[in-house]
């Protein structure tokens, strides 16, 4: 029998606690207090004058939002100006991202354009004017005053400040309102006030479908048009932006139905029936050929079947039973049973409140069940910003922070909109931080590229690296094949995001049938992006690559490398050294280390820019007996991930935003003689609010090492016999069949 180098597991039983070394050099200030001061009190008199000329009705019991702009050389959680804020009495309810040039820098640097934080922050218009007037007679001694040259700016933002995108110039229309509902109010507590402010301005409407996320509430709202400026007058209005439309992915080209006499389903039932799995899309007909595997869910009150919603989701349940269906070859068994929700009810353009409505039916279902895995192939026709996160984003991440779910999101078919304004950015809510965003090639073969209609990133900082990667979606030239929708067992071509996306989530279901429970969802998301093909081609258009072609190529080893899988859990604020696995003595020539590290996050809506509340921060010593300083306690260390994080910009790159991305992964060569028991420490993070937090619970990650030794044809073998009582091969619970 063929040798069968199988990844290892159990790296967690390499890992220890280590004390970690934190800290660094003394702050400059851009500001002296006195120019601070002197600075910000202008600003704010105009502040002042701003909230005292809205309305009351405006003002739920007398508050009012301003925004605070940092300098950015104060962004990160440790300088938050809390102390400041509390001391007069205004409560910080979001921020957003915000570029701007500060009128100076510390060390007599010159300023230039970067991006900061802007804070929203909420109190009563007497705590606004207490501190106008008390701001020019403050000395350094007073509660919080030191935090003042963190502040770049204040301001009070306008009605059109608050207006997203173009409105219709008349009539009714269906509004999305973004409102804060923090300090002190609650999502709860905003609605009837706001509801009061509408019934003052005219407008009488039950805001009975909304979402509540972190500290924002979305309302749907119908309204005239013309009234748009009065409600974003009422102060805690975040966004105001027409509803947006649901999206079907549908193919960029006429899909067709394609003969395939000699071609049949199998005849079996999945590999493992245990695995559960949830498709939400447009519904799978009655006695269909896909029926023996798929079990078809209306949830109560929806309305009538569309033709082609219904056409769509068979194609996508297809894409995940058996991805793309090759003529040549016999078609593939399913990993896996699915539960398919017909979430779709409405033709295109007939309900404007239909966008809501999908969500809620989606969520009730997350909410509710417990999925291993999860597909989305719809979702509001709207490209992501980097200063709002949508509804349907939020919900979903809060959904999926658990980790215990493995989902994959279509990024959208329009990426040959135009790039100007973004209209070719990937799609909400591909941007979610807790699921994988799925782009298109064109080919399944060797040689690929992006489909020029898959969606384009970057996502949002955190969440930069959107899509996570492409997979074979399908092409007017070489179209994806899927089951059809009819009663006869035909197949259809056809092409789009929609298929790339499902056929992801099969191969992670085949990782999951062939290995039971020996790997969590965390770490067969975190195997998809590690064993993803690389290429030249931008980050922004194809992620970390091409997901692997084979579960034989995620989970075998050439004798030249080793994976190692490590599955635990981190205290807060605390350090663990994870030993890579090298073996003894030197090792000739190069070696490369690839390195995949994913953890789940809890999210804060409401902070875009400090969007997730978890960061691991990895450190890399290379060389345990390497130190510039005999008294270091810990070797020295070298970059790793960081800078080697390709897709982050410039300016991320400046303020370590990729030290709150949740999934982290680069690929380094070093020579062989540089490396002697190489470590990667590891450091919890946390914020909540951007803020410094302390949870309670531990984090789970999952961390996959890939050591490759080009002139050392044994290097899996030895590291198996050096590690022998620690790391276990990890072998199928189900036999993988052999390819070729």
């Amino acid at each position: 029998m063929t040798k069968r180098n199988f990844l290892l597991g159990k790296g967690e039983r390499l890992v220890e606690d280590v004390a970690g070394v934190r800290g660094g050099a003394p702050k400059s200030h851009p500001y002296t207090f006195s120019e601070a001061r002197d600075r910000i009190a202008p600003m704010l008199t105009r502040v002042v004058r701003g909230i005292d000329q809205l309305p009351d009705s405006a003002c739920p019991d007398n508050r009012a939002v301003a925004t605070v702009t940092l300098n950015p050389e104060y962004i990160a959680k440790s300088y938050f100006p809390e102390r400041l804020f509390e001391s007069i009495g205004l409560e910080p309810v979001g921020s957003r991202p915000r570029r701007i040039t500060p009128q100076k820098r510390s060390k007599g640097r010159e300023p230039e354009e970067t991006i900061t934080t802007e804070l929203f922050v909420m109190g009563t218009r007497d705590a606004f004017r207490a501190w106008r007037n008390a701001l020019p007679r403050w000395g350094e001694d007073v509660t919080g005053a030191n935090e003042l040259p963190t502040i770049e700016q204040v301001a009070a933002p306008s009605p059109r400040d608050k207006i997203k995108g173009r409105l219709p110039k008349s009539g009714k229309t269906l509004f999305e309102v973004v409102l804060h509902s923090d300090g002190g109010t609650g999502s709860n507590g905003i609605i009837p006030l706001f509801k009061d402010y509408l019934d003052e301005i005219g407008i009488d409407q039950p805001l009975d479908r909304r979402f509540s996320a972190g500290g924002l509430c979305f309302v749907e709202l119908e309204a005239p048009v013309e009234l748009a400026d009065d409600i974003a007058t009422f102060t805690p209005v975040r966004a105001l932006r027409q509803m947006p439309s649901l999206r079907m992915l549908r193919p960029t080209f006429r899909s067709s139905r394609v003969a395939m006499e000699d071609i049949a389903l199998p005849a079996t039932g999945p590999v493992d029936p245990n695995i559960r799995v949830a498709i939400f899309d447009g519904g799978v007909p009655k006695n269909h050929p896909i029926g023996k595997w798929v079990k078809s869910i209306e949830p109560p009150g929806i309305g009538k079947t569309i033709g082609d919603f219904q056409k769509h989701g068979v194609g996508v349940t297809s894409a995940f039973l058996f991805g793309h269906i090759d003529p040549a070859n016999p078609v593939a068994r399913p990993y896996a049973p699915v539960d398919h929700y017909r979430v779709l009810d409405t033709a295109p353009g007939q309900n404007p409140h239909e966008l809501y409505e999908v969500l809620a039916r989606i969520d009730q279902v997350l909410v509710e069940k417990q999925y291993q895995f999860v597909n989305l192939s719809i979702g509001p026709r709207l490209p992501i910003e980097d200063d709002d996160v949508h509804a349907w984003t939020a919900v979903l991440d809060d959904r999926l922070s658990r980790g215990t779910t493995l989902a994959t999101i279509a990024v959208g078919n329009d990426g040959d909109s135009p790039a100007k304004g973004g209209f070719n950015r990937i799609q909400v809510p591909a941007d979610c931080v807790n699921a994988l965003a799925v782009g298109s090639c064109d080919s399944p073969e060797a040689q690929w590229q992006r489909c020029i209609y898959s969606s384009v990133g970057p996502g949002r900082s955190p969440g930069v690296v959107k899509p996570d990667f492409v997979e074979f979606g399908g092409c007017l030239q070489r179209p994806f094949i899927v089951v059809s929708e009819t009663a006869a067992a035909a197949f259809e071509a056809t092409e789009g995001t929609s298929f790339s996306a499902p056929s992801v989530l099969r191969m992670g279901a085949g990782v999951r049938a062939h290995f039971g429970d020996n790997l969590s969802m965390l770490a067969i998301r975190a195997l998809l992006i590690h064993t993803a093909e690389t290429s030249d081609y931008p980050c922004e258009d194809v992620g970390r690559g091409r997901v692997a072609r084979s579960v034989q190529d995620i989970v075998l080893c050439d004798d030249d490398t080793v994976r190692v899988v490590y599955q635990g859990s981190i205290v807060p604020t605390r350090y663990i050294r994870a030993p890579i696995p090298v073996p003894s003595g030197v090792i000739p020539g190069k070696v490369t280390i690839t390195a995949t590290l994913c953890y789940p996050t809890g999210v804060d809506p409401h902070h875009p820019d400090n969007y997730t509340r978890a960061g691991l921060e990895p450190t890399f010593r290379p060389h345990d007996q390497k130190r510039k300083d005999p008294s270091q306690v810990h070797a020295d260390s070298k970059s790793f991930f960081g800078k080697t994080q390709s897709g982050l910009m410039e300016d991320e790159l400046r303020r370590d935003a990729w030290k709150w991305e949740n999934c982290l992964h680069t690929s380094v060569t070093f020579m062989g003689k540089t490396l002697r028991n190489p470590v990667l420490d590891i450091y919890y993070n946390a914020r909540l609010g951007g803020r410094n937090f302390a949870p309670k619970e531990e984090l789970p990650y999952a961390l996959v090492i890939s050591v490759h030794a080009k002139h050392l044809g044994d290097l899996y073998d030895k590291i198996v016999r050096k590690y022998a009582r620690q790391l276990e091969t990890l072998r199928p619970v189900v036999e993988i069949p052999v390819t070729t």
